[in-house]
């Protein structure tokens, strides 16, 4: 019989060393912190990942517990071009590492091309999958396109015609020039 395991806590050691899969769907509302970057919008939208478990063996009989996470979702966000809405897709595709403390993740994570994460009995991927699609997100999301023409200019009536009856604060000053002898 195959261990299950939960992806809300989950022990990564064990995970590995079955060369274990999770695959899972969830509605983004299960996303608190992703659901606060939508404005509530997009509640129903799918977030797809799926989470592959590896042990390394390594010379001299370590080995390391390695996960490998793809995850795809949509999300509902503002284009900051034309302000309308725009279904961003984001795309998440890594490795992690896992060593024994958080003091030798952080020297390691430094060196290395994966991320380096804390082995735990009790981990979270659930919280992992959001983190990376957080990390994911565009600093400025908009449209390749925008589905609606961009007006680049405001044109305010009143402040024309108030600048136009306004008189020029150098008319008096060429007065003054004009009557000087000279």
């Amino acid at each position: 019989m195959k261990p299950e395991f939960v992806a809300t806590r989950m022990d990564v050691r064990a995970f590995a060393q079955a060369n274990a899969q999770l695959s899972q769907q969830d509605l983004l509302s299960s996303y608190e912190r992703l659901m606060s970057e939508t404005g509530g919008l997009g509640a129903d939208y799918p977030v797809k990942w799926t989470a592959r478990g590896e042990w390394r063996e390594l010379p001299g009989g370590q080995a390391q517990a390695w996960l490998h996470l793809t995850a795809h979702a949509t999300l509902p966000l503002t284009c900051q071009r034309c302000l309308g809405p725009a279904d961003m897709a984001l795309a998440v595709d890594r490795s992690f590492r896992f060593v024994a403390d958080e003091a030798e993740a952080e020297v390691q994570d430094e060196e290395a091309d994966e991320d380096v994460l804390v082995l735990s009995q009790d981990f979270n991927l659930h919280e992992l999958v959001e983190d990376e699609f957080l990390m994911e997100l565009p600093l400025v999301p908009r449209h390749e396109v925008c589905p609606t023409e961009v007006k680049l200019q405001a044109v305010d009536p009143d402040f024309e015609a108030a600048s136009a009856e306004k008189p020029n604060p150098f008319a008096s000053l060429e007065s003054l020039r004009a009557k000087k002898p000279g």
